[in-house]
């Protein structure tokens, strides 16, 4: 698996994590199911099937009884989320974040109902529901969406699967058959040390969003480049953004940060199309609320208001989620869909002579 980083390419001001990835904020686990199967022309029901499911989760325990603190952001909120209404009023999440194939949004919402209900007992019976979040992406360019190839077992797996350590990228998991600035798209992954390396920030993406001529690597418009080539005829897409941190922030606080996220999209190009659902789920490891607390007022760790420290969180936020969309993109493989759709791979050679025209090599 190449990123960007492999092509000598170097964002940004601030030092990655150890892994580059949204795993570096300690805890933090993510597993992938990949459905690539059939060939040829759709015949709805039965494929070809180019989708998948990647799960997220803050940490490896009971998410239900230890929950972590969250906030969403819509960016353009031409979406099908679940979840994210009760995480804007109560400001936790309490299941791993699931991210699928816009049609099987259901689907995966009611594996992982059955899944939280499985390890839950208590559940809708000695206390209260739960709220599932589900976010996605449209991959109908390539994939059977109609078919809705998404099954409890795939969201289940990609759940038992999740690991920490490095996180596969491109055409792997809710990113198999996305379109990303009509390259293929994918997920990709970054981090950012904050505070001289006392927290982290990490970026994962589900890129499907942009067109050509946007595309913007490190401020060169590569995407111009390649408006006569390699040119699958794709609407507007999404994106979604799950960011993560050790940071004992608030609700409010992440929200800032997912607001920041946009500025990371709009260094690649981005220009949130309107049919394009952009959306952000922030998460900090360092704030947990007990679902079955011993004291109603805790003496947990905040974080304080402070502009100098906090900017820096803004900062690794807008790097993170621009270098994970690179990574997205660079790790992605050329792949043939539907209908024998073809979906090209950025050309790495290309894209290293064009940085280098432009004096970013």
């Amino acid at each position: 698996m190449t990123r960007l980083r492999d092509l000598g390419l170097t964002p940004g001001r601030l030092r990655p994590g150890a892994l580059n990835a949204i795993t570096d904020v300690p805890g933090v686990k993510v597993g992938h199911t990949t459905l690539i199967s059939g060939d040829g022309p759709l015949v709805e029901g039965q494929g070809p099937v180019r989708t998948g499911v990647t799960a997220v989760l803050p940490h490896g325990g009971n998410l239900f009884r230890d929950k972590v603190v969250g906030a969403v952001y819509s960016i353009n909120g031409f979406g099908k989320y679940m979840g994210f209404e009760q995480i804007r009023e109560r400001g936790t999440i309490e299941t791993p974040i699931i991210l699928t194939s816009n049609l099987s949004v259901a689907r995966a919402g009611d594996a992982l109902l059955t899944y939280m209900l499985r390890h839950n007992p208590d559940i809708a019976l000695t206390t209260g529901t739960v709220n599932c979040v589900v976010g996605e992406c449209n991959d109908a360019l390539l994939n059977d969406a109609r078919g809705r190839h998404i099954h409890p077992e795939h969201v289940w797996s990609a759940i038992e699967g999740a690991s920490g350590g490095p996180v596969a990228e491109g055409s792997v998991g809710a990113g198999t058959g996305t379109v990303c600035f009509q390259f293929k798209g994918g997920i990709g992954t970054a981090s950012r040390l904050v505070m001289d390396g006392r927290c982290t920030v990490g970026a994962l993406v589900q890129t499907n969003f942009g067109q050509r001529a946007e595309l913007t690597v490190l401020g060169v418009p590569v995407g111009q480049h390649f408006t006569d080539v390699f040119m699958p005829q794709v609407g507007p897409g999404s994106v979604m953004i799950v960011l993560a941190t050790d940071a004992p922030f608030s609700a409010a606080q992440l929200e800032r940060l997912c607001v920041r996220a946009a500025f990371g999209l709009a260094r690649t190009g981005a220009i949130a199309h309107d049919q394009s659902g952009d959306a952000v789920i922030a998460f900090t490891t360092g704030s947990r609320l007990a679902h079955y607390p011993d004291e109603v007022i805790d003496s947990a760790p905040r974080f304080v208001d402070d502009g100098r420290a906090i900017d820096e969180f803004f900062l690794a936020v807008i790097e993170a989620v621009e270098e994970a969309v690179l990574n997205s993109l660079i790790a992605a493989q050329t792949m043939i869909g539907r209908d024998s759709t073809t979906v090209y791979a950025l050309p790495h050679e290309r894209l290293v002579e064009l940085m280098r025209h432009y004096l970013r090599l």
